[in-house]
């Protein structure tokens, strides 16, 4: 540590902190509501740091080289670029530790401020309550961003006599994003801050339900972030537009359509061409490379929501520190918490289950990487259409005598602050769509199929 004046700094810390930003995808979001351009006291650093925050708030992905080009006209490239190199040779692992240091030097530098303004008084005539008053405010708010999170219980319990009072305004409550499941929306699956899982064996739906939900909330306003590794943008556009023309998906994709077809999918194509729903198409398997484009779709487009197409594809580090599948997969959903968390957004993740042979019924503890996974999420619904396995297999009571044709049972497994529950609802084969029911069908008896 430095000292000017008696001003303490670090150029050290500051480097790393930079060099760490600069070469690390993501980590701005860890440390840009602790600091602070006045955080660094070199000149340069802090015109660095201004920088990174500018193409980074025109959600922007920043490099080395952006950083520099956004630095030109400000910088003298002879006196400034061998700095500029120093900084680029830094990286650390545990970012947010050096930043919290860089603040405290900060906050010293800013004490000693005070201290001096205090001294500059002692001989004025200025009155001494007026004095104590501005050093307090100087020292207060130091600290004060730092405290910017912090709710108490009266704010807390004022939000929740706000959802009852709107509640009560409201015949047909929904609290949360709307997925047109008039039993989910009462319970509020898609709320703010949390991550919802989607189970399920292979091909039993998961993904055509996350598509179902998807429309259904985005044709209520939602804006959603959809990341696939399996898909293209097209694919997933394809199935959407069969939802909504009631064209099968295979006759999009492989076959001439018909006069009757093209003029349905034609009057579905403005609908859901219009619908607020994004994709990356440079997103990986990398969750490092998703967490950072859901910032910057949120940034951008101020998304609502996220739909993470699965999770047992994922990877952190490539397995490379050791961990177990369980571990990594656990790591995986804590962080998809945490973003839905820190960006007031609601994620939606999917998982594919163990295979069974003995009972195909899902549950939990088939989850692949369950017990962890089932740990971060705030709920886990799964989906269950005996018709994949055998036509004269049942529903579990009290659905037993409901038809298996055309449906499936979700089943709320897990539901904090929802509970439990397991609800019937139409699925169409040929579009892949779920949708809502409003009389469940007896077996043998033919479910009707509504329109997206």
């Amino acid at each position: 540590m430095k000292r000017n004046l008696g001003l303490p700094y670090s150029e050290e810390t500051e480097r790393l902190v930079l060099g760490t930003l600069i070469n690390t995808r993501g980590a701005l979001d860890e440390v840009s509501t602790m600091l602070t351009e006045d955080c660094f006291y070199h000149d340069f650093h802090r015109r660095i740091y201004r920088a990174i925050k500018a193409i980074d708030a025109r959600g922007l992905r920043y490099d080395n080289m952006s950083v520099w080009r956004e630095l030109r006209g400000t910088v003298e490239s002879e006196r400034d670029w061998p700095e500029y190199l120093r900084i680029m040779e830094n990286n650390c692992f545990d970012l947010p530790q050096h930043a919290a240091a860089l603040y405290d030097l900060y906050a010293y530098r800013k004490i000693y401020e005070t201290g001096q303004y205090l001294l500059s008084n002692v001989h004025t005539t200025n009155d001494p309550l007026d004095i104590i008053e501005e050093a307090q405010k100087r020292l207060n708010g130091i600290y004060s961003d730092q405290a910017s999170g912090v709710v108490t219980m009266q704010e807390a319990v004022n939000e929740v006599i706000d959802t009852v009072n709107k509640n009560l305004s409201n015949s047909d409550p929904v609290t949360g994003t709307p997925t047109g499941f008039k039993a989910l929306d009462y319970r509020g699956v898609l709320r703010t801050s949390t991550l919802t899982v989607i189970a399920a064996d292979s091909s039993q739906g998961k993904t055509s339900l996350a598509i179902s939900i998807c429309m259904n909330a985005a044709t209520y306003g939602a804006k959603i972030a959809f990341y696939t590794m399996e898909m293209e943008p097209k694919e997933l556009a394809s199935r959407m537009l069969s939802t909504a023309s009631g064209v099968p998906g295979h006759s999009i994709a492989t076959s001439p359509l018909s006069g009757t077809e093209l003029s349905a999918l034609d009057k579905s194509v403005q609908k859901v061409a219009g619908l607020p729903i994004y994709f990356d198409d440079r997103s990986s398997s990398s969750i490092d490379v998703i967490l950072s484009s859901i910032r910057m779709m949120k940034k951008r487009y101020d998304i609502d929501g996220v739909v993470v197409d699965y999770l047992q594809i994922l990877n952190v580090n490539g397995g490379k520190d050791g961990s177990n599948e369980e571990q990594r997969m656990g790591n995986v959903a804590r962080r998809l918490k945490n973003i839905a968390k820190d960006l007031k957004i609601w994620v939606l993740a999917l998982s594919q289950l163990s295979r069974d042979k003995q009972d195909v019924a899902p549950s939990l503890y088939r989850i692949r990487g369950s017990g962890q996974i089932t740990e971060a999420a705030d709920n886990v619904l799964l989906i269950y259409r005996p018709e994949v396995y055998d036509r004269n297999k049942c529903y579990p009571d009290p659905y037993s005598n409901v038809s298996t044709q055309n449906t499936a049972m979700i089943d709320v497994a897990k539901g904090r602050n929802i509970g439990l529950m397991k609800m019937i609802c139409g699925f169409n084969p040929s579009t892949t769509q779920f949708f809502d029911l409003s009389d469940l069908p007896r077996a043998n008896t033919p479910s009707n199929e509504p329109p997206f």
